[in-house]
């Protein structure tokens, strides 16, 4: 079965290393991806129960809505409920951390410096996707 990824992050540069990484681990993994956290919103309240990605991958900062408010937008929706939902951010402060551990994210990673990090965070991350 076809693993579809959630991918919301607004820097290209970082929807693509992370989705090459992923898919060296995983190359029947697809990715549904959207730069603002609006779009994401948009995206899994209008998917069909079908099409839900079995990951959802927020970065922290993005336009209209962050990560935390992401996350505050779709935790009323039961069928969101279960998909395990990651944030990645450059920010490794703790009120964001918390605040999105509050609103339901199964982890936060910070975007790594070193390639042996993305590949154990990407690795964590398809783990998730069960």
């Amino acid at each position: 079965m076809t693993k579809i990824i959630l991918l919301a992050d607004d820097d290209p540069e970082d929807q693509e290393i992370l989705e090459e990484e992923i898919l060296k681990l995983d190359p029947s993994a697809r990715f549904e991806k959207v730069d603002s956290g609006k779009e994401a919103v948009e995206y899994l309240l209008n998917c069909p129960d079908a099409g839900l990605p079995c990951l959802i991958i927020l970065d922290y900062a993005m336009p209209v809505f962050n990560a935390a408010e992401v996350l505050d937008h779709i935790s009323d929706q039961q069928r969101l409920q279960t998909i395990p939902k990651v944030v990645w951010s450059s920010s490794k402060q703790p009120e964001h951390v918390q605040s999105c551990r509050n609103k339901g994210a199964a982890s936060y990673f910070v975007k790594p410096n070193r390639m042996a990090e993305l590949t154990a965070m990407a690795r964590q991350m398809l783990d998730l996707c069960a």
